[in-house]
């Protein structure tokens, strides 16, 4: 990894963005921004979800800190200053980070940019639903639940009787009415295994062609795919463009235009396929099953509506579905499941979408690693040793049954070879 950075002027890049946030001579030491943006690609490589968990494995591993370039005599960053430096470096300077990462996958062969795939998943937020108050009094919910319960008639309410009548309560759980006060940006939302958390929303654009993640997101949990959708898909054209304009400088690198995008059905709506034909991107959205719909005053509408539905009939739009389940799910389980992001360990959509930068910016680079060395991960390492020593013990298993076949078992007595005796049998017979 570092001489892959080093080849491509990581250093020298990341010093002259982040030049204007330091000061000259002031306060204590400060965290280099080499080795600040390393610190957080370990955490994708090394599975860690905290700032701390990045600093402790710094100062414990000698091979990390070989990657940090720090010597043995030398301390390493605590989690303070990672954190202080996080808070000190803006949001669009770890985004021209990402999008020079894109660059070098474009230098690679393993950027395209023409077949986009989006998709959506939660991460559960650094915040308790039981912190939660009202927005209009400020009350908690325990409290809530005690005054509802001594106006229905209960003076002294037990946990069992606000259980039973929290039990009864309809939508009881609305982001109008309730706010966490420590993560204000964080919405109450429904997870997919049943249970209800403080949540947030992070949202994947993805090369098809290669699988690498091309603008990622953080937004509310509580907004629909088709609210979150334009604002990835103008994340994602304007890496897009960033990428296209440095390739037309550099002739190794094979960028295309966007022309294609692919979607499940919660991205699907009338308008957001209309607003996507009129920019000249063909659209491939799963139609859900909404009955037979009125079209009166809505002929563009209606002809990017027959249009999608045509183009997911044919061919080339089944493909590209079955490429998406392929290719864009498989972004969320090394990322947020292996990656250690699933939950967060940061408060408010900014400071997460800072260290999400970076974590993909890692997946990113692992795809690099995987065609050159083999493996995306360290921690993919032992798993390849493993993999070549059960080769070994195959091909030695095939050589002696191939042997055993050839030697001990003739197919007829004439073919029969003479097997020497063993020792004893020879001194007896002698």
């Amino acid at each position: 990894m570092n001489q892959l950075l080093e080849e491509a002027g990581f250093d020298a890049l990341v010093e002259a963005r982040c030049r204007r946030f330091y000061a000259p001579t002031m306060g204590r030491p400060s965290l280099a921004p080499g080795m600040y943006f390393r610190l957080l690609l370990i955490g994708y490589f090394e599975g860690l979800d905290s700032e701390r968990g990045i600093a402790w494995r710094a100062a414990d591993s000698l091979g990390l800190r070989r990657f940090l370039r720090i010597g043995l005599e030398e301390a390493p960053p605590d989690h303070s200053t990672i954190s202080r430096t996080r808070r000190l470096i803006d949001v669009e300077t770890h985004r021209e980070v990402f999008t020079w990462v894109l660059g070098v996958l474009a230098r690679k062969g393993l950027w395209k940019g023409k077949t986009l795939g989006m998709d959506a998943t939660t991460l559960e937020a650094n915040a308790a639903l039981r912190s939660i108050v009202r927005r209009d009094s400020g009350e908690g919910y325990q409290e809530f639940l005690t005054k509802l319960a001594q106006e229905s008639g209960i003076e002294t309410p037990t946990r069992e009787d606000l259980a039973r009548l929290d039990r009864k309560r309809k939508k009881k759980g609305s982001n109008r009415e309730w706010v966490n006060p420590h993560d204000p940006e964080a919405r109450i939302t429904k997870r997919k295994d049943g249970r209800t958390h403080l949540a947030h929303k992070a949202e994947h654009a993805v090369d098809l062609e290669t699988g690498a993640v091309v603008a990622v997101t953080v937004e509310g949990a509580d907004q629909g795919d088709t609210t979150t959708g334009k604002e990835t898909f103008i994340e994602a054209a304007e890496q897009v463009e960033a990428v296209g304009k440095e390739a037309a400088a550099d002739e190794k690198m094979n960028a295309k235009g966007l022309e294609e995008v692919v979607a499940d059905k919660g991205y699907h709506s009338g308008a957001m396929v209309e607003d996507w034909r009129e920019i000249g991107v063909r659209s491939y959205i799963s139609e859900p099953q909404r009955g037979r719909r009125h079209w009166q005053g809505q002929r563009g509408e209606q002809a990017a509506v027959y249009g999608n539905r045509r183009r997911i009939r044919g061919e080339h739009g089944k493909q590209l579905l079955r490429r998406r389940g392929e290719l864009l799910e498989r972004t969320f389980a090394p990322v947020y499941d292996t990656g250690g992001m699933r939950r967060t360990h940061l408060r408010g959509h900014r400071n997460i979408l800072k260290r999400l930068l970076l974590h993909v910016a890692a997946f990113n680079l692992s795809l690099v690693l995987r065609r050159e060395a083999g493996v995306g991960t360290p921690r993919g390492l032992p798993d390849l040793v493993n993999r070549l020593f059960f080769c070994f013990c195959a091909v030695g298993v095939a050589l002696e049954s191939l042997w055993e076949s050839s030697y001990r078992q003739p197919a007829t007595s004439a073919d029969r070879v003479p097997m020497r005796p063993p020792p004893g049998q020879l001194l007896n017979a002698a």
